[in-house]
């Protein structure tokens, strides 16, 4: 027991500094993505949109899911929502409460995240697991506010061990294996064409994949590649000795594989929700010459810049409410007690039902127990492009016919309909919001949510072109299926749904 208890914390012990550049990284990515999703709050956000809450409650709610964001479909309301998480965004960015930051921040981040299932990607899957994680980390010890107002300058120790640090790492473990075990299909495993694939794919591919599209062999080397690093680098992270060495590896791989990723693919805040994950993998080494070298002013807060900065800032007046409750209170070793014992086992939930996932002959976590994951948002599926690549590519036309019997395309700002390939298909999509909700509008079983865009795409048009207004609009998907080889198929014209509005 005592050589496990070595290795654990030999394994999972953790950098504070490093977790505090992961927590400023992620409070960016909330701000950053809030900043995006805000660009779009009538249409993914409220009834007047592409996702009524009526539709939503109908076809894609479960009992467990909450959201504050369903409390109204006025867009208006959605403001509010999106400022205050805002708010406990930049907290979290300071390291102001932190503590109460990162439980708010998760908050909103799942209301927003249930608010509107078809738009959503892996990313938010594991955004929403790191601050979940995060709230049982000690991530405000650094570079924060609440390291100015810390009066014990003795305690220098940067290295931190719990079940939450054993957790974090776990889970990004877990994020990789798990993508790989569903990647089961021989265009990964064998063949290696599945990156020939998802390069064939117009509405991902980005400058960096048109140069390397051409080259089969090095297509067909580097899904091998990819496919062995998200399965085997993970188990660097485990091996005791030389442990700082081989974490590192295992972070500038990381950090490498998804900048390829990003030059290549369109994935929107993906790549960089991902390389936030392993900042706070850095070791205490790296992280000495880091502090050294860029953030000695931080690192010591009570003398540098930081304590500066943060000295400008008045708190409110403190509101004295004094309410006695005869409650047992705990010393401070139960509650750690306490606390390990919830993370170990939510950890061991998550395992289990990451592997319920895979093809892993073990026993399925039950149906019956799966609302604890929904209910805190613990479900995760890590099968980007698994187990194969999707392969009918294809890109919109939106035709719509004026009331003077004219044919424009709403994605091409009302040109004349053309149905020939557009030369760049990604950049029709807003942003990867809007990409991902196209992507989930050809599944038959979202057809319920057509009618909805469809109207949604009338009502804005007319009310922006009054001088050209549409009667009908046919939201027509250009099929053009990914083949082997590098041929062509040939692109057919499929109707999706069509809807009239006649102008007043």
């Amino acid at each position: 027991m005592k050589y496990l208890e070595l290795y654990f914390r030999k394994v999972f012990t953790v950098d504070l500094r490093a977790l505090a550049i992961m927590r400023i990284w992620i409070a960016g990515i909330l701000l950053t993505d809030l900043a995006i999703r805000a660009t779009d709050l009538e249409a993914h956000y409220s009834n007047m949109g592409v996702l009524p809450l009526h539709v939503l409650h109908k076809h894609l709610w479960l009992p467990h899911l909450f959201s504050f964001h369903t409390l109204s479909g006025l867009w208006q309301f959605q403001v509010v929502l999106f400022l205050l998480a805002a708010f406990f965004a930049v907290w979290l960015l300071i390291g102001y409460k932190t503590r109460i930051a990162t439980i708010a921040s998760w908050l909103l981040l799942l209301s927003l995240q249930n608010r509107n299932p078809l738009i959503g990607q892996g990313g938010d899957d594991l955004l929403r697991m790191l601050l979940f994680w995060a709230i049982f980390l000690p991530w405000g010890k650094f570079y924060s506010y609440d390291a100015t107002q810390n009066k014990d300058l003795s305690n220098t120790n940067t290295n931190y061990f719990s079940a939450a640090t054993v957790a974090y790492i776990v889970q990004i473990g877990l994020v990789y294996v798990s993508t790989a075990l569903l990647k089961n299909s021989p265009e990964w495993t064998t063949e290696g064409t599945a990156l020939y694939y998802a390069l064939s794919l117009d509405q991902i591919l980005m400058p960096g994949g048109r140069l390397i599209y051409p080259y089969p062999e090095l297509l067909r080397i580097l899904t091998l590649t990819a496919y062995y690093t998200e399965l085997l680098l993970p188990f660097l992270l485990l091996i005791p000795f030389y442990n700082n060495f081989f974490r590192m590896v295992a972070v500038v791989v990381l950090v490498g594989f998804h900048i390829g990723i990003s030059l290549t693919l369109f994935v929107g805040l993906f790549y960089l929700i991902n390389i936030a994950s392993v900042a706070g993998l850095v070791p205490g080494p790296v992280m000495d010459w880091v502090d050294k070298r860029f953030l000695s002013s931080l690192r010591r807060p009570r003398t540098g810049q930081f304590k500066k900065i943060f000295e400008r800032l008045r708190q409110p007046s403190p509101i004295s409410l004094q309410v006695q409750l005869r409650t047992p209170k705990l010393p401070p070793h139960r509650v750690s007690q306490l606390q390990n014992l919830f993370v170990s086992t939510v950890l061991l939930y998550c395992i289990w039902w990451n592997l319920s996932g895979t093809q892993l002959p073990l026993q399925k976590i039950p149906e019956n127990s799966r609302w604890f994951g929904y209910l805190l948002r613990l479900d995760q599926h890590w099968g980007m492009f698994a187990p194969v690549v999707f392969k009918d590519d294809g890109w919109y036309v939106l035709e719509g016919q004026t009331v003077n019997g004219k044919k424009i395309d709403l994605n091409q700002q009302g040109k004349e309909v053309d149905h020939n390939k557009p030369a760049s298909v990604v950049s029709l999509f807003k942003n990867d919001r809007w990409r991902k909700y196209s992507e989930n509008y050809l599944f038959i079983h979202h057809s319920y949510a057509r009618p909805y865009y469809c109207n949604y795409l009338v009502r804005r048009w007319n009310e922006a072109h009054p001088n050209q207004q549409i009667k009908q609009l046919e939201v027509i998907y250009m099929k053009e299926p990914s083949l082997p080889d590098y041929q062509v198929a040939t692109p057919t014209r499929e109707v999706l749904c069509t809807c009239a509005n006649l102008p007043e």
